[in-house]
C-alpha cells in the first residue's frame, strides 16, 4: 500500500529547516580543502548549519571548515549560494552546549 507523506509548504520562500536558527553577527574564518583561509561574517546559526556572507566565491558541494574563536574547526558543506550569501550544513550537528556557546560569542 502506497502512503503519501505530505510535505510542509514554505510560505516565505525560505527552504524548510531541520533545526531552529538563531540570528548572530560574528566574524569567523572559513577554509576550503586547499589552504585558502578567509574571513566571513556568520549571520545565523543552527545546530545543523549556518548562513554567512563573504566576497570569496564558494560553490555548492564544497567542503569547508568554520573556525570560531576558541573552537576547533567545524566541518561543513556549502549547500547554496546567492551572490555573497552562503548556506552551509555541518557534517555533524552541533551539541546543544556548543551551539549555546557560539551564540553567546556572537552576543558579546
Amino acid at each position: 500500500m502506497d502512503h503519501a507523506i505530505p510535505l510542509p509548504s514554505s510560505t516565505d520562500g525560505d527552504e524548510n529547516r531541520r533545526a531552529l536558527r538563531k540570528a548572530v553577527k560574528m566574524r569567523a574564518h572559513l577554509r576550503d580543502r586547499g589552504t585558502t583561509r578567509f574571513e566571513i561574517e556568520v549571520v545565523d546559526l543552527s545546530t545543523t548549519g549556518f548562513r554567512a556572507q563573504t566576497s570569496f566565491t564558494l560553490w555548492p558541494g564544497t567542503t569547508v571548515w568554520l573556525t570560531l574563536p576558541g573552537l576547533a574547526g567545524l566541518e561543513a558543506v556549502v549547500a547554496w549560494r546567492d551572490k555573497y550569501r552562503y548556506g552551509c550544513a555541518f557534517t555533524k550537528p552541533l551539541h546543544p552546549a556548543v551551539f549555546d556557546h557560539i551564540v553567546a560569542l556572537g552576543d558579546s
